[in-house]
């Protein structure tokens, strides 16, 4: 027996974590480059292979939480999370760090994917709102971690802040071991025939690259909109700062608000509303020749995001409740090769046409996303038909 309350704010505090976990590693990267004496390409070099490590934990944990439960799979996730960040803190060898910033990724993709898969299946209705509440949670690890990083900064040295989010990982793993959770889905064993039925599920290869092309999109936004600003705006760097800070935000106040006053709305209509919103967004960002009206665009475009990811994995988590955990792992899987993809393809639209192709891609990618989803809502109005 298990208590949904408790197993649901564990997830949201796994979740908190991940958020806490992938800004810590972004800011502290000029200080180890500082440490380590890295080129910029070394730097560069160094921090890619955070992504790989994500991936490969998003793609493993839903087996794993088929078979043996979450329990087990979180405690060692987390503590993989410590491992990790203790190693970066107090390791100077570059070969070596790799290895832990790779551990990092991978615990954080492992918890990333089995908080959503956990919400899913202890949520018999409104998972896309319970998936929605559980979001807030990275976005608050997001927004509240720079805040503590700089007030922190003067005061402790920034192995120390490492040290300490890996002995945050810690705890958290150890509350997951004294937590009772569900039972394992598929504890005799996954069958081999379903797991590859699930990959030639078309309704879930749809969810999954509606996901691929959410994910790309939110990677652009959170990775290029600073260099944006500065070009088009001739924008100063902190303010440039504080309008990604106000994306995220918005993305988490939406979603707080679909997991609260809109959990009755049919998430069709969420959808539809939230693409209404993207495009509004789009059209001021790219008209918009003032600072204040810019930032009001990605405020929006945060909110029309944040419905993309709760909606289409509470879908695939209804679709596939004894292997919600594997069906997650496909679909974020499939997303995180976009993120990766698109992203690296932004980079070279911006040095061959220029930054203010930013706003072009976007719009592409939301004709694209809208149209997938009218393709999976006709399928799914079909099936139930």
């Amino acid at each position: 027996m298990y208590n949904k309350k408790v197993v649901f704010r564990s997830a949201c505090l796994g979740m908190l974590l991940f958020g806490i976990v992938l800004i810590t590693l972004g800011s502290v990267a000029p200080d180890l480059k500082l440490k380590l004496e890295l080129s910029e390409i070394s730097s560069g070099t160094l921090f890619s292979i955070l992504p790989f490590g994500i991936l490969i934990g998003s793609l493993l944990f839903g087996p794993v939480a088929d078979k043996y439960g979450y329990r087990i799979l979180l405690a060692i996730s987390c503590v993989l999370l410590f491992a990790g960040f203790e190693g970066i803190a107090y390791s100077r060898s570059t070969g070596v760090i790799r290895i832990f910033i790779f551990i990092v990724g991978f615990g954080g993709g492992a918890v990333n994917g089995a908080t959503n898969a956990l919400v899913s299946d202890i949520s018999e209705k409104d998972k896309g709102a319970n998936l929605s509440l559980l979001g807030v949670f990275f976005g608050i690890g997001a927004l509240g971690m720079p805040l503590i990083l700089g007030i922190l900064k003067d005061v402790v040295s920034f192995e120390i802040i490492v040290a300490l989010v890996g002995a945050l990982a810690l705890f958290v793993g150890i509350l997951y071991l004294i937590i009772s959770f569900p039972l394992p889905k598929q504890a005799r064993g996954l069958p081999f025939s379903k797991g590859i039925a699930l990959v030639k599920d078309k309704v879930l290869l749809l969810l999954s690259f509606f996901l691929f092309f959410q994910s790309s999109f939110e990677a652009i936004i959170n990775n290029w909109t600073t260099s944006y600003l500065l070009d088009q705006l001739a924008v100063p760097q902190n303010k440039a700062l504080y309008t990604l800070s106000a994306f995220v935000a918005g993305m988490a106040g939406m979603r707080l608000i679909s997991g609260t006053f809109f959990r009755t709305v049919p998430v069709r209509r969420i959808l539809a509303f939230s693409f209404l919103l993207i495009l509004i967004s789009l059209v001021l960002i790219k008209t918009s020749n003032s600072y204040l009206l810019a930032t009001t665009g990605f405020v929006i475009l945060g909110a029309g995001l944040a419905g993309g990811f709760p909606i289409m994995l509470g879908f695939a988590g209804e679709r596939f409740p004894e292997l919600s955990g594997t069906a997650f792992s496909i679909a974020l899987f499939i997303a995180l090769l976009g993120n990766m993809l698109i992203n690296y393809l932004m980079g070279v639209i911006s040095q061959n046409f220029g930054i203010k192709h930013l706003i072009t891609v976007a719009f592409a990618e939301s004709i694209i996303m809208i149209l997938l989803f009218l393709v999976i809502m006709k399928i799914l109005r079909d099936q139930r038909s």
